[in-house]
């Protein structure tokens, strides 16, 4: 175990998106960082050399945040590191597939099956498994990274939407369960500009939604990733009297 002066932060799913956004935020605030990827170490290892630059100890962990077993050998990579953490971001996500919400053929209990094995068992696997590394210290924070689409019933698909409303209950169980020591919160982001939203929608109907999200939108435009970034760190970091809270960030959109 190495010592050090600076809190950890586990960021799951970093290799990308939000997840980069907010570990390279993170290190620049003073943070050492978890990284962890599932499938793309070279994205993940870039990552990693941009916090050390900003001064950050990184540990780099390939992990399936839906197997048990993964989860917790990636905690005990923590432990042996640092011999604790201070926050924990469950950003990791899956969305198999992106169908047209009218067509209720397009999807099948796989598609939900997959999906929540990720985007809830998975966050509730990673908190379980970190939760031990997470008590006893000063300000000890989970942010969950859900979607606008929980409370909107939109996104790619019905099984996704339908897994992040499962994930905004289980920020509330969780913040009930692991009080007083550990706050549990979510973030909710509107459209995000970034690459998964591009690939799984392609270029022509991601500039189409843009187009016509941020027509709606009272500030006129989407999310990036570096807005949820901030608004995570506000949460794990500045928040400190905020528990079992459900941050929507959506510039306006379900207002508009």
């Amino acid at each position: 175990m190495s010592g050090t002066s600076r809190p950890v932060c586990v960021v799951t799913g970093a290799s990308g998106g939000i997840g980069a956004a907010t570990a390279r935020l993170f290190a620049a605030r003073g943070y050492d960082l978890a990284i962890h990827y599932a499938h793309r170490a070279d994205t993940a290892e870039a990552l990693a050399a941009a916090c050390r630059a900003e001064g950050a100890a990184t540990l780099v962990v390939r992990a399936d945040v839906a197997v048990d077993a993964d989860c917790r050998a990636l905690a005990a990579q923590v432990r042996e590191r640092w011999g604790a953490a201070g926050v924990l971001v469950n950003n990791a996500g899956v969305s198999p597939k992106f169908v047209d919400p009218k067509d209720l053929e397009a999807l099948d209990a796989e598609d939900f099956l997959a999906t929540c094995r990720v985007n809830v068992v998975g966050a509730f696997q990673m908190a379980r498994a970190l939760a031990p590394l997470l008590r006893g210290r000063p300000g000890a924070a989970i942010v969950n990274v859900s979607s606008m689409a929980s409370v909107m019933g939109t996104g790619s698909s019905m099984a996704y939407a339908a897994s992040k409303g499962a994930l905004n209950t289980l920020t509330l169980a969780l913040a009930r369960a692991l009080a007083p020591g550990i706050r549990v919160n979510a973030v909710l982001p509107g459209m995000v500009d970034g690459e998964w939203l591009r690939r799984g929608l392609g270029e022509e109907k991601f500039a189409a939604g843009r187009q016509r999200y941020a027509g709606r939108a009272l500030l006129g435009e989407i999310i990036g990733a570096d807005d949820a970034a901030r608004a995570i760190h506000w949460l794990a970091h500045d928040a400190r009297r905020q528990t079992g809270q459900l941050i929507e960030l959506d510039a306006g959109f379900r207002l508009g």
